[in-house]
């Protein structure tokens, strides 16, 4: 399934300008989930903003990272929670720390969103607790307040661990259904796209919402138990209940040990064929994020050339890019439009790593 070189033809699946998905919003300058981060996403080119949902104690939908508080909230300076903190293992994972179950939605409102990763985002540290959490339902609210005729914004939300958050009581799928019925999201070009990793919450969604319905995109890891999904039986499979694949960027620009870009997979080709769209994840502006050869100096919170790898990935045809920086895939948007995309490739190539062919 994977080629040794930049030389992949762009799939001919893609028939319309591929879409800018803010990952969390901007998360690379306003911190994640807050109105902040979508309004900022919209104004640099997002045309959809992404949420990731938990759930409350009494079954409200909300915006975090995960259903752990501690990384994204001030949950820990709060003396009140103080005795909410705990040990729980989540799909496989022990974890520690304050829990979105554990809370009411009108408990989640007297805290402040921060910047989950200080230190490669150090500025954003300047708006903490300016901001608190969102349901996904305001979410919504700010997609359809920004859109216009000419330019619709769409939420693209992942459900997080929704198998797991249905054995404690509180059915993820069930609760997002009702949820999209309410605000008139049901169908396919609505405002609301929903993927998440577990197979088994799309395809009930599918069954629920049937084959014009919400949009589905099946989400997969970089590695590991998932590879069964990107081979040509995985992709038809998938299929059957999705409309489209969310990829690590891993899966389709491949890079050696010591971070280099060695090569492309076929798997946008793959998915393609399958009748599937290809949206991969996460396009991050710093040098940690990025590969050797497109990171600028040594500072590894410092800014490389993300422009070049959303490029690329448009370049060979993907259909979305899922970012933190949305400015970033918008101007390689409009550069693969201004320009033959099988140029492109080539030059994108030579400067993502000279000499690869």
């Amino acid at each position: 399934m994977y080629e040794t070189g930049l030389k992949a033809a762009p799939s001919s699946r893609r028939t319309q300008e591929p879409v800018v998905i803010g990952h969390r919003g901007a998360p690379s300058y306003r911190p994640e989930h807050t109105v902040a981060s979508y309004e900022l996403a919209i104004d640099l080119g997002a045309d959809r903003i992404e949420p990731d949902v938990v759930v409350t104690r009494d079954g409200v939908l909300v915006a975090r990272h995960e259903n752990e508080l501690s990384l994204s909230t001030d949950v820990a300076s709060q003396p009140e929670f103080a005795a909410r903190r705990r040990t729980q293992e989540v799909d496989g994972h022990e974890v520690t720390g304050w829990f979105a179950e554990d809370f009411t939605l009108a408990e989640l409102r007297t805290l402040g969103a921060v910047e989950r990763m200080p230190a490669v985002r150090p500025f954003n540290t300047a708006y903490d607790g300016r901001y608190g959490i969102l349901t996904l339902a305001e979410v919504v609210d700010i997609a359809r307040r920004r859109s216009t005729a000419a330019r619709p914004i769409r939420v693209q939300a992942e459900l997080k661990h929704p198998g797991w958050f249905a054995a404690q009581g509180l059915p993820m799928t069930e609760l997002l259904s009702t949820e999209l019925r309410r605000l008139g999201a049901t169908d396919a070009e609505g405002s609301v796209v929903v993927m998440a990793f577990e197979p088994l919450a799309l395809r009930r969604l599918r069954a629920d919402f049937g084959p014009h319905g919400t949009r589905l995109v099946q989400l997969i890891q970089e590695e590991g138990v998932q590879d069964a999904l990107v081979t040509p039986p995985g992709l038809r499979e998938i299929s059957t209940y999705a409309d489209g694949i969310a990829p690590h960027k891993g899966r389709i620009l491949l890079h050696g040990a010591d971070g280099a870009l060695v090569g492309v997979s076929d798997l946008v080709g793959q998915a393609h064929r399958a009748g599937l769209t290809v949206e991969p994840f996460t396009l991050r502006p710093e040098n940690v994020f990025l590969p050797r050869h497109l990171r600028r100096g040594a500072d590894p919170s410092g800014l490389g050339d993300a422009q070049a790898e959303a490029s690329l990935l448009f370049a060979l045809g993907v259909d979305s890019v899922i970012t933190d920086a949305p400015e970033t895939a918008a101007r390689a948007r409009a550069e693969l439009s201004a320009g033959d995309p099988a140029i492109l490739t080539d030059r994108i190539a030579a400067r993502s790593r000279p000499g690869l062919s």
